[in-house]
């Protein structure tokens, strides 16, 4: 990929209204995330990177190298990687977490489910298919080692990286109660270090992904019994997310759990879900 010499600044006034559209459209229509006119500045902001990595000196140009040449084959996937946003912590909205330990897990037991799946279908970096990792792992020590895996997913490689690696600021994991912590977290040995790692018995119960929400399928294997898709359907519009859910359904087994965002709604459409608790719903 093109690399920018330190003495060839980026000149840009901004994005023009033409070129936004191209670019608004673009997103949207490969990653489902709408992009009004209101987040203009913001767009610029996070491109302004993609302009150095790729030597284009204006906006103008970054989206002629785009849409009228072959930019968009070698570009996507960081164009993609810099518009969207990647907000996660550990138990975060933990009541679900409560739900899923005290309900969800004895109530798929008890249906004769030996082998839990699981998917976090919106990982960022990496948080959320750690936390229910935690969870599963307490759950299984507590109940006769019971198997379960952990299958994340996100559109940015970028977070993907992050998560793969399972290394973040201490900061990050003080959600984590104190006892969970000192069982599933490594501090470093070297004194200045503010980093902080997951155990590997965890780290070895995720597989990560890229998998793009929009696509007419999801490849990931044989069906789950839980799907995590939290904070992500806000970014979609009601089209968009009608497709989303009803393809997360698709991937879900009769009995299992579909955790969303506590902000989000399945109000208004025709899916095979049940509500058993609040933004958590059971196939039926």
């Amino acid at each position: 990929m093109a690399s920018v010499s330190r003495s060839m600044p980026v000149q840009s006034d901004g994005i023009s209204k033409k070129n936004f559209e191209k670019l608004a459209n673009f997103i949207y229509g490969y990653s489902g995330i709408k992009m009004p006119p209101s987040k203009q500045t913001m767009l610029e902001g996070r491109l302004r990177r993609r302009l150095r990595a790729t030597g284009k000196p204006t906006f103008d140009a970054y989206c002629d190298f785009l849409f009228k040449g072959d930019g968009l084959e070698q570009e996507t996937i960081y164009l993609i990687d810099a518009v969207t946003t990647n907000k996660t912590d550990f138990f975060r909205e933990p009541n679900h977490f409560t739900y899923l330990y005290k309900q969800a897990l004895p109530n798929l037991m008890a249906s004769g489910v030996r082998s839990v799946r699981a998917w976090s279908s919106a990982c960022s970096t990496g948080a959320e298919p750690y936390t229910m990792a935690i969870v599963l792992e307490e759950y299984a020590q507590q109940h006769g080692n019971m198997p379960y895996t952990i299958l994340a997913t996100d559109l940015s490689t970028d977070v993907l990286a992050t998560a793969h690696k399972g290394i973040y600021p201490s900061e990050l994991v003080e959600p984590v109660p104190v006892d969970l912590r000192n069982k599933y977290v490594m501090r470093p040995v070297a004194r200045g270090n503010n980093s902080v790692r997951i155990v590997p018995r965890l780290r070895s119960k995720v597989a990560f992904g890229r998998l793009n929400l929009m696509d007419d399928r999801y490849v990931i294997g044989d069906p789950v019994h839980l799907i995590f898709c939290r904070n992500v359907m806000i970014y979609f519009d009601k089209e968009t997310q009608a497709d989303v859910l009803t393809r997360l359904c698709d991937c879900l087994l009769p009995g299992g759990y579909l955790f969303i965002g506590h902000s989000e709604s399945i109000a208004g459409f025709d899916l095979p879900l049940k509500a058993v608790a609040n933004t958590v719903f059971q196939k039926v």
